[in-house]
């Protein structure tokens, strides 16, 4: 296969992963919107399985937060994967040492890093609302994240000291 092939199957994939991701954050705002202000049923089954009505229950504001966590997780998710959907989409297999190409790679690695620590801080609430005796299930995997946003950074990096290289190389021709 060559590189545009597998680019193309890339910019395919990722858009697949951004509609769902979408679907995913729309689904968990549409379900906490009905669990607010319409019925409150819909706490105990607001996303694939995802029980909190014991939480909704106990109390209305930390409901409100871990599900504002959540919900703001999954957009940040799909925001990261529109990012990766923008650059399959304008990389230039001939000339891939672009600015904006690096601007996105960053810009990627600073949506990680917040993925990570949203993540991370939407863990860290829902142990200490368990710690509380609370049960329900939820894990956002943040630290998976954290690696993600400092391999990305390295990643950019070392893009941006391959278009200083390019440069140079134009610059010398």
């Amino acid at each position: 296969m060559t590189t545009k092939q597998i680019l193309d199957i890339l910019k395919v994939v990722s858009w697949v992963l951004f509609i769902g991701l979408c679907i995913y954050a729309g689904a968990i705002l549409t379900a906490f919107t009905v669990s607010l202000f319409v019925n409150t049923e819909a706490a105990k089954d607001l996303y694939m399985g995802m029980d909190l009505s014991q939480l909704h229950s106990y109390g209305l504001s930390h409901y409100i937060a871990l599900v504002s966590l959540v919900v703001t997780l999954a957009a940040l998710k799909a925001y990261l994967f529109f990012q990766v959907v923008k650059i399959i989409s304008k990389v230039n297999v001939t000339h891939p040492f672009t600015k904006e190409i690096s601007t996105l790679i960053s810009k990627i690695s600073t949506i990680a890093l917040q993925i990570g620590i949203t993540a991370v801080i939407a863990d860290g609430y829902a142990k200490w609302l368990m710690k509380k005796g609370l049960s329900f299930t939820y894990e956002s995997g943040g630290t998976e994240f954290l690696l993600l946003a400092g391999i990305v950074f390295v990643i950019a990096q070392i893009y941006k000291r391959g278009i200083e290289l390019q440069s140079e190389n134009e610059l010398t021709i």
